[in-house]
C-alpha cells in the first residue's frame, strides 16, 4: 500500500503534551496533518495543550486523551478512542519513555533496577504494540519511537537507561521486520542531549547529570539538538518521502557521537 499524503492522515502522539512529543504534534500539524490526538498523563496539561494547538491550527481537528503509557489496559482503551476520533491511525509517535536521571550503577538499589528498565522501555514499546492491530487492518502506517543514543554508546551513569533504550531499539527493528508485510513502517530516533525539554531542565538540576551533559555538549560541534530538530525528522518519517524507510535507528546528536 502506498504511503498516504500527510494531508490525508490522522496521527496519535503518545507523550504529546510536552517536550519532543509536543514539538512533533505541532510539526505534524504545520506539515498539513488534519487530525491529531495527543495523549499524556496529566488531564490539566493535556487540555491546555489541546486548546493551545487549536488556537494555532484552527482548521485542524485536535483531541487529547489521558493515559499512563505503561499500562496496557489504558493504552488499548485510548487507541480505540483515537481510532474513533481520527477515523484511522496513520502515524504513531511514541515518546512516553519516562525521565530517569543518570546514576552510577552501584548507587541504584537492586530492587529499583528492573522497574526502571520496564518504565522507560514500556512507555515507548507498549503504544507501538497497541496500534499494531489497527494498522494491520487498514494496511499501513508509520510508527516512530523515541529512545536515546544511550542505546548505542556506553556512558557512566547510563547503564540502566542504556539497557532500556537498547530494548526500544531492538523492539522497533523486530516490529519493522514483521509489520512490513502489512505496509507498516517502524523507525526509531535516538538523540543524545535535547536542550529545550522539561527533562533537560530537571537533569541540569542534578550535579552528576549536569556534569555529564556539559561534557557531552562540548562535542556537539553542529549544535545541541532541539525538540524541533527531532520533530522535523518525525514529519519526514511520517511522510511519503520516507515510504521505503523502515527498521532504522537514526542518531540525532549534533556530533556528540557517530554511533
Amino acid at each position: 500500500m502506498a504511503a498516504r499524503a500527510l494531508r490525508e492522515t490522522g496521527a496519535l502522539v503518545v507523550g504529546g503534551t510536552a517536550g519532543i512529543g509536543l514539538a512533533s504534534a505541532r510539526a505534524l500539524l504545520r506539515a498539513g496533518v488534519p487530525r491529531v490526538v495527543v495523549a499524556g498523563r496529566s488531564p490539566a496539561r493535556g487540555e491546555a495543550v489541546r486548546l493551545s494547538l487549536e488556537e494555532e491550527f484552527p482548521s485542524a481537528e485536535i483531541g487529547y486523551l489521558a493515559v499512563d503509557a505503561t499500562k496496557p489496559g489504558e493504552l488499548e482503551t485510548i487507541v480505540g478512542q483515537a481510532v474513533a476520533r481520527l477515523g484511522r491511525i496513520d502515524v504513531l509517535v511514541s515518546t512516553a519513555g519516562g525521565d530517569p536521571r543518570p546514576r552510577l550503577l552501584h548507587q541504584i538499589p537492586l530492587d529499583a533496577l528492573m522497574p526502571t528498565i520496564e518504565m522507560v522501555a514500556g512507555g515507548t514499546i507498549l503504544p507501538a504494540r497497541a496500534v499494531l492491530p489497527h494498522m494491520m487492518e487498514q494496511g499501513g502506517g508509520s510508527v516512530i519511537c523515541l529512545a536515546s543514543d544511550a542505546a548505542k554508546v556506553a556512558t557512566p551513569g547510563e547503564a540502566v537507561i542504556g539497557a532500556a533504550m537498547a530494548a526500544i531499539v531492538m523492539f522497533c527493528r523486530g516490529m519493522a521486520w514483521e509489520a512490513k508485510r502489512s505496509g507498516i513502517r517502524v523507525n526509531c530516533l535516538t538523540p543524545s542531549v535535547v536542550s529545550d525539554t522539561p527533562l533537560y531542565g530537571r537533569l541540569k538540576e542534578d550535579p552528576f547529570s549536569r556534569k555529564l551533559f556539559a561534557k557531552a555538549e562540548t562535542m556537539a560541534d553542529l549544535g545541541v539538538v532541539t525538540a524541533a530538530d527531532l520533530a522535523d525528522l518525525v514529519v519526514f518519517l511520517a511522510s511519503p518521502s520516507a515510504a521505503r524507510i523502515t527498521g532504522q535507528t537514526i542518531s540525532v546528536t549534533g556530533g556528540i557521537s557517530a554511533a
